[in-house]
């Protein structure tokens, strides 16, 4: 399975994502580009330029008309796909860190950080993409408590938001009112993303404890635990055809400067869903894997490494015909 090496960024990657259809794939990084690539071939199509500091989250709505992204420069920024155009800059008081629109495109949330005497915040915004003019007065304003929003998601039909937190906990707000309705603490250390299942009706966690773990969108209820031997930084739940899950990370680039690419954990762990079970790895980047995306029909998946290269791997037939035994 040799792997298309896309080569579009100066520094780490945070976070690629493919938009509903998986044609294209959109990256960003901690410097300051947006790429856009065809998944299928690794063809760069443009990129979108006007951040002015570290890129950390990006989401694309679902008929792939928008774009937002979040950055460093305390802004969120709604972006044409088409043509790259910049519709509306949302400025905050800190860097956003992760933004997502809603299953219905609607609305946007946005994760800010804490710093400066600010607290770590989760804007929500109503998006409409009939117009440039969008609103800057938030919808909501959520101050999670005690301990900050790292990570954040829409739960299916706008009802929930479900939030990792940097103690650990996993969190289930009402939006409209900020209330938090759930809290577990199964985690030991921070969230380090959550992705959900195609429906939303479930989703997993990576940590930095070295665990990744399923939940019940509506219960918080732990469904599965993945354990690995390094702090993780990414888990997707892998759509159609098998049931597997695929986590990502390594020791921090602080420490593996004199470190092997095979002692520093530089691998995308596959496990089986159900049983919980490793039953392979994909290793190429050298550097700790800090975001893994599947391709929505489950043929292909990316990652990016703090190397600075997005690596896309088609999967070869061996992988249709695996059964788990």
């Amino acid at each position: 399975m040799r792997p298309i090496l896309l080569q579009g960024h100066e520094r780490a990657l945070t976070q690629i994502k493919y938009n509903r259809e998986g044609d294209l794939l959109f990256s960003v990084a901690k410097d300051n580009v947006i790429n856009v690539w065809f998944s299928h071939n690794g063809e760069r199509l443009g990129t979108y330029n006007g951040h002015q500091g570290s890129i950390w989250s990006v989401d694309v709505n679902s008929d792939s008309s928008l774009l937002i992204s979040g950055s460093a420069d305390n802004t969120a920024r709604l972006w044409n796909v088409a043509d790259g155009r910049l519709l509306h800059t949302w400025t905050s008081n800190t860097a956003v860190k992760r933004v997502q629109f809603s299953e219905d495109d609607k609305y946007v949330l946005m994760v800010t950080e804490q710093r400066m005497g600010f607290p770590g915040t989760i804007l929500i915004f109503a998006v409409d993409p009939t117009t440039a003019d969008q609103s800057d007065e938030p919808l909501n304003v959520i101050i999670p408590e005690p301990s900050k929003a790292t990570v954040a998601g829409w739960g299916y039909l706008n009802k929930y938001i479900v939030v990792g937190h940097e103690n650990g906990n996993v969190s289930l707000f009402d939006w409209n009112t900020g209330e938090v309705l759930k809290c577990v603490e199964d985690h030991e250390a921070i969230i380090s993303d959550l992705q959900f299942s195609t429906d939303r009706t479930y989703f997993i966690t990576s940590s930095k404890d070295k665990t990744a773990r399923i939940y019940d969108s509506n219960t918080l209820e732990c469904i599965k635990s993945y354990p690995t031997d390094t702090p993780l930084n990414s888990a997707v739940i892998v759509p159609a055809i098998k049931e597997f899950v695929v986590v990502g990370g390594g020791q921090e680039a602080m420490q593996v400067t004199t470190t092997s690419q095979r002692q520093g954990k530089f691998e995308c762990r596959f496990f089986h869903k159900i049983h919980e079970d490793e039953v392979g790895r994909v290793r190429g980047h050298f550097g700790p894997i800090n975001t893994i995306a599947f391709h929505p029909d489950g043929k292909s998946f990316s990652s990016g490494g703090e190397d600075g290269y997005v690596r896309v791997h088609h999967f070869d037939p061996d992988y249709y015909t695996f059964k788990y035994e």
